[in-house]
């Protein structure tokens, strides 16, 4: 990854990775994002689900967007992901914290033209939703094809932050309790719509 000032946290750089193997797994376990950019003197973000190919993350909407349309012209684009592990509990409320990765990138949005990559890129972002239901669905077609549009950022300028462990706090007899509480993200059981009811529920999504 490209190294500056951006990449570099001025708060605990210490918890600061810069290194493939940090940040990818962070973008592959994170179903959403937030894409912040500067459009006609105004900021925006647009919050995303989001699916990394190789070297790039992908995103997908219609190609009526008027947002996704515009990204195309930016120079640069800023993602952020963040995975929130535990609430950490200390003594005081002073050292309360979090257990989290995240990752802040910036780069150029692309719009994929290539039709097999841009297929490649609706089919992982799918199964990372919902794994092992792309063959189980209806084929895409190309009209659904045409009416989608995939933008991609390759990450060239990435850093993730990772804060895990128990509290830090000051060194104190008192009996007062702390530790981690989880907050991890759960699936429920599904639900059926109006027209599964009486079909069974298939493998890939017990």
């Amino acid at each position: 990854m490209n190294r500056d000032s951006r990449t570099v946290p001025s708060r605990y750089p210490k918890r600061a990775h810069e290194d493939a193997a940090t940040i990818y797994p962070i973008l592959d376990e994170a179903l959403f994002c937030t894409m912040s950019f500067v459009w006609e003197g105004r900021v925006r973000s647009i919050p995303q689900s989001v699916v990394r190919m190789d070297n790039a993350v992908y995103f997908h909407a219609s190609v009526g967007s008027h947002f996704f349309r515009s990204l195309a012209q930016l120079d640069e684009v800023c993602i952020t992901v963040t995975l929130a592990d535990d609430i950490v509990v200390a003594k005081t409320a002073f050292n309360h914290s979090i257990n989290y990765r995240s990752v802040v990138m910036w780069g150029k949005p692309e719009v994929v033209e290539d039709y097999n990559e841009k297929y490649a890129a609706f089919k992982t972002l799918t199964e990372k939703m919902v794994p092992g239901s792309w063959d189980y669905l209806l084929p895409m077609t190309d009209k659904q094809m045409a009416k989608t549009m995939a933008i991609k950022v390759p990450i060239t300028e990435a850093s993730a932050k990772v804060r895990q462990g128990p509290p830090s706090d000051v060194e104190s007899t008192e009996p007062i309790w702390t530790g981690l509480i989880p907050i991890k993200p759960l699936k429920g059981e599904p639900i059926p719509g109006p027209d599964a009811v009486g079909i069974a529920l298939p493998e890939h999504l017990r």
